[in-house]
């Protein structure tokens, strides 16, 4: 399954070893590209600030770099970051194909916690469908970061269908359960009823109101749910959250169905904008790249 941006992954069995694979693949793409402002120490080490203490400057770094980096040591923690994870049945899509968006989705999550990780960053987890089914607070640890591999491997072993999805609710209990200022990282795919839309939006404003910052990654397979690419033949199309059936031609349906699409996509994107949220779209078969970049933009505008 082509999941990684330089190499292919056959099985999901270790989320650990792939998330370290995925965040070195990127760290060394990272200087090979145009993509400056990161330097090759950046996991260890952060911009000195003017004022502070120089007794932890690294002076070899320095003289290579001719910037100003201090060390970093354990404790320190200048982040918190809440990773949320969609687990409603819709995320199982596509069903049949080699890599589906809750194995990008519980892969992109752990490729980030293994970055913050580095940058001695806390992080928590929270899973959801219908209800919220994990939620850990941000910690630091090396114990922290397996025990929330253990979650997302288990969400991997054990799919089940015809979960429905309640994002709006989980997302207000989310926004009441953080206390402190955190940046909320969100891997779903919006997929909620279309009476549902205005709670969610509601829940993102939550969010926000809480003083958080928000990345939205709106995981998709962009070429079946956005371009509904298939060939023109007859297909049993099944909800995956409700188990609702209903046989049809694609190109019968197919200039509708994109018109909807795109006016949810567009709704939701202006959506964002207004409540200062980022969104991203994270199409599976697009590999990491777009979102650990996306988290370290962000990232160095929080400082």
């Amino acid at each position: 399954m082509k999941l990684l941006d330089n190499f292919e992954v056959r099985d999901l069995g270790n989320l650990e070893l792939l998330a370290k694979q995925v965040v070195e693949g990127f760290i060394i793409g990272l200087h090979k590209s145009p993509f400056h402002g990161f330097s090759v120490e950046f996991a260890e080490h952060r911009l000195y600030n003017q004022g502070e203490s120089t007794k932890n400057i690294d002076w070899k770094v320095y003289a290579r770099t001719d910037k100003l980096f201090t060390k970093r040591f354990e404790e320190e923690t200048n982040l918190r970051c809440q990773i949320v994870v969609d687990a409603s049945s819709s995320m199982y899509f596509p069903k049949d194909a080699e890599a589906n968006k809750l194995q990008f989705s519980a892969l992109a999550a752990a490729a980030l916690m293994n970055l913050l990780k580095k940058q001695r960053d806390a992080f928590g987890l929270s899973i959801f469908d219908s209800e919220i089914r994990n939620h850990s607070k941000a910690k630091s640890s090396t114990a922290h970061y397996r025990l929330l591999l253990t979650y997302l491997d288990q969400l991997l072993q054990n799919p089940e269908d015809n979960k429905t999805t309640a994002a709006a609710q989980a997302l207000h209990q989310i926004a009441d359960s953080i206390h402190r200022r955190s940046l909320v990282v969100i891997f779903s795919d919006m997929f909620e009823q279309r009476d549902s839309t205005d709670q969610l939006f509601s829940a993102l404003q939550h969010l926000k109101h809480n003083k958080h910052e928000v990345i939205l990654f709106h995981v998709v397979d962009k070429q079946r749910e956005i371009q509904f690419e298939y060939k023109n033949r007859p297909y049993l199309f099944i909800d995956m959250e409700t188990g609702e059936q209903v046989r049809l031609q694609s190109n019968q349906v197919k200039e509708e169905y994109q018109k909807q699409v795109k006016a949810f996509k567009e709704e939701l994107k202006i959506k964002c904008l207004q409540y200062k949220v980022d969104f991203v779209e994270a199409d599976i078969n697009e590999g990491f790249k777009p979102i650990l970049q996306s988290y370290l933009v962000k990232r160095g505008k929080m400082g």
